[in-house]
């Protein structure tokens, strides 16, 4: 996969001067990036070998690894992705918009009982805590093959994002959620179990704003892979060599297992 590190340092050359963009190939400034946990999770496993990003995620869990401040606002995000081992039902998800522990997100998850065949999802919501998230625009595709290289691309523009899988256009373009659909959502949810004599407490909507700058990643849940390749160009994306990460709006809430072989 160099040969796509070379191309993108090729297209970094080419881009117009007010574009930034940001290369990772995992072979420097790995210490830009920085864990965020699902909800109970314990840290999972960050290594680089042979000029690779090798992650962990051991259980359903779903561990991420974010790069970038909640300045960053329009911006393209794209990274090789390898799947080399699932114990069960998996995902590969890349994220968008991260802001404390608000993000958004595209799930490539596999289907229990279907060989071959993804569920891929658009979501957004708290990442520590599943119940608020919102998921639309769920459509069926293969699922990316074990052992083999995939590219992975996402787009937001505004309150506008687009997703692609290997050059396929999956989702988009869909509309970014705000705080009137979370708290529609809520009232639908409260609507729904009082129907049924249950009561639900109110979403816990505390940091919640609309989903228009914030930083991106990388994740995974049962599952063990490779990341490579990672480019982020946008007007708001400095240069590799400058990126800095601002202590008062770190992401993180545990460091994984940070190791360089």
């Amino acid at each position: 996969m160099k040969l796509t590190a070379i191309g993108s340092a090729i297209l970094l050359l080419t881009l117009p001067a007010w574009a930034g963009t940001f290369i990772e190939d995992f072979d420097n400034n790995f210490g830009v990036w920085q864990e965020l946990l699902m909800a109970d999770a314990v840290p999972g496993s960050w290594e680089i070998v042979d000029g690779e990003l090798h992650a962990v995620s051991p259980d359903g869990w779903t561990r991420l690894l974010t790069v970038g401040d909640e300045t960053w606002r329009d911006y393209t995000f794209e990274f090789d992705v390898k799947p080399l081992d699932n114990r069960g039902p998996s995902n590969i998800v890349i994220t968008a918009r991260i802001k404390g522990s608000w993000v958004v997100w595209c799930l490539i998850g596999d289907l229990p009982f279907v060989d071959n065949i993804s569920e891929v999802k658009f979501a957004a919501g708290n990442f520590q805590d599943p119940n608020t998230f919102l998921f639309s625009h769920s459509k069926r595709f293969r699922f990316l093959k074990l052992n083999k290289w995939s590219n992975l691309k996402l787009d937001v523009k505004e309150n506008i994002l687009n997703f692609w899988i290997n050059g396929n256009q999956v989702i988009g373009p869909v509309r970014l959620p705000n705080r009137r659909s979370f708290e529609r959502f809520d009232a639908l949810r409260k609507e729904h179990a009082a129907e049924e004599g249950r009561e639900l407490p109110a979403l816990q909507l505390n940091g919640l704003q609309d989903f228009l700058t914030g930083a991106a990643g990388l994740g995974l849940s049962n599952q063990t892979a490779r990341f490579d390749n990672v480019v982020i160009t946008g007007d708001s994306i400095p240069n590799s060599g400058g990126l800095s990460v601002n202590p008062r709006t770190k992401l993180t809430t545990m460091w994984g297992s940070l190791k360089r072989f």
